[in-house]
Formats: structure tokens, sequence, C-alpha cells
């Protein structure tokens, strides 16, 4: 590679069909052709069932607004899905029950003599257990889905690439691209962005200082602790808490290595990470699904744990 193509910045194209079902016939998937297909077949068993007492014209004035349904229903899209899928989560959410309520088992009818306030002779719907995707969390840190495999999380930092010349720059890209390239599963990425509050650190500074062996670190203690007090009052503080999670089917010996692989990966790219374990695994997945809880303070000491700005 010449130095002038290592000063050029990488310019890497992402096609944005990247999740196209692949086309069989007349440009359409095989899920379109199915929908054309069973429209087509209900329609001519229709038209040979009523075709003696039902006028052609009459029939095809009839069978155009379901052909077209069936077309729009093919190739339509709405928010990103295709519509029969749309239409199907549409049915679903409709059909689900609106409460939902943590239970190990069923959920208890209530006795008939309870009554509500929605209205003479009406009885509220009861409320459905509470079903969550993950059924636990392994000592080893892996979150079991059942069925759909398991997920092991690593924890990351960020790097500051807006720092580095163009030919370092290209050496992250190219070294996370290389592990982009190595998944053979699902992998997602988390950041997580949160206020921060520097008091604890000043107050950790302000305690520590008198043990110091030296007046002068005694002194650049408290210079330290007031720079910190001085910047939370002016500032804004983020931290920024990166999650990756890796999801596998092939068990769980799987889903550690390609945890462990992302880690040595993330490694090349000059980017902090490591493997949670069982603990770790829980308080960072209670912090994603509690995005107001404060910050622990345990994160400022951790590599991996984020950066502040």
């Amino acid at each position: 590679m010449s130095r002038r193509s290592e000063e050029a910045p990488v310019r890497a194209r992402v096609p944005a069909d990247i999740e196209r079902a692949d086309r069989i016939a007349f440009g359409m998937s095989g899920r379109q052709l199915v929908i054309l297909a069973v429209a087509g077949l209900l329609l001519y068993g229709v038209w040979t069932a009523v075709a003696t007492v039902v006028h052609p014209l009459v029939f095809l004035a009839g069978a155009m607004p379901v052909a077209a349904g069936a077309f729009l229903l093919a190739v339509g899209r709405r928010d990103g899905l295709s519509l029969d899928a749309w239409v199907l989560a549409a049915v679903r959410h409709r059909r689900s029950p609106r409460r939902l309520v943590p239970a190990a088992g069923p959920v208890i009818s209530a006795p008939a003599w309870v009554q509500t306030t929605a209205g003479p002779g009406d009885r509220l719907p009861l409320p459905a257990p509470l079903r969550l995707p993950a059924r636990g969390i392994t000592g080893e840190g892996l979150i079991d889905l059942g069925p759909d495999g398991t997920v092991g999380v690593v924890a990351a930092s960020t790097v500051a690439f807006g720092l580095r010349t163009p030919g370092e720059q290209n050496g992250l890209v190219a070294g996370f691209a290389r592990w982009l390239h190595s998944l053979d599963g699902p992998a997602q990425i988390a950041v997580r962005a949160q206020r921060v509050d520097l008091t604890y650190l000043a107050d950790r500074f302000l305690t520590t200082a008198p043990g110091l062996p030296h007046p002068a670190l005694e002194d650049a203690a408290h210079a330290h602790a007031a720079f910190l007090n001085e910047l939370a009052a002016r500032r804004e503080l983020l931290h920024r808490q990166v999650t990756v999670a890796v999801r596998s089917r092939r068990g769980p010996h799987h889903t550690a290595h390609t945890a462990a692989e992302a880690v040595r990966a993330l490694g090349g790219c000059e980017v902090p990470a490591r493997v949670l374990d069982g603990p770790g695994a829980a308080v960072r997945l209670a912090a994603s699904l509690n995005p107001t809880a404060p910050t622990s303070h345990s994160a400022y000491a951790t590599p991996a744990g984020g950066d502040q700005r």
C-alpha cells in the first residue's frame, strides 16, 4: 500500500438491501410468489364453483379487489417490514393481552363476585403472565434464550477515532471489518449514554489526600478534586457504556468462543474489551432495562466500562 493510499480515509459502501430476500422469478421472492399463488388458486376455486350461476363480468368485478389486495400484501412494505409481516404483527398485537404481570405459572381467575368499575356488567380482562425471552444467566455470563440459543455479553470501551491520523483510522476500520466478516451469527452493539456525577471521585481524592507520602501530592489531589467539581458544575458530562452481544444456537461453548473472539478482535482495534461473567452480565442487563438509573461508581474504574466526555 502506498503512502498516499494510507493517508486517504477508507470509504466502505454498505448495501441498503443487505437483508433483501432472494429473487426467484419475475423479480419476486418466494414469499411473494406463495402469496400470489395462494390468492390465484382461491380465486380459481371460487370461479369453478360459481361459473354456472355468475356472469364472468360480475365475477371479474368481485375478484379485482381481492387480487389487488393480494398483490399489495405481497409487494407492499410499511415501516421497513413486508406488508404481510406487518399485518400479522398487527393482528397478534390486537389479540394479545394489554396487561402483563410477572408470574411463574398461569394467572388464577378472579372470583365471580368480584366487580369492576368498567361499567354495568362489564369485567376487566384478566392479566396474562409476562414471558421474557431470557430464561436466565449462567455462571459464565451466558444469557439462556431457550430455543433461540445463548448470548454472550462483552463490555467494550471506545476509541478516539477522530484524533487518529488517516493511516491509523484505516487500520482501525480494517480491523473492525475483519471482526465483522468473521461473525457466523447475529451480533448487536448497544451504546448507552448517561449523565455522570464526578463528586464521588472528587470526595475520594479528598479522603485519600491526607495519607499521601508528600505534601506536593496532597496539594495535587486537592487541586484535582477542585478541578473535577468545577468541571461537573460547568459541563454536562456523559458516560458511554458499550455492550456487544453475540448469539449462537450451536451451544454454550460456541457462544463463549464467539465472545472471546470478539474480545480478541476488538483488542486488535485498540478497543479494550472483556467478557462479562454471570454477575457482570446481570448488572449490565439490568442497567440496560432501566436507562434512568444512576451510573455505578465502579464503572469509572473499569477500562471497558466506557468513557467520559
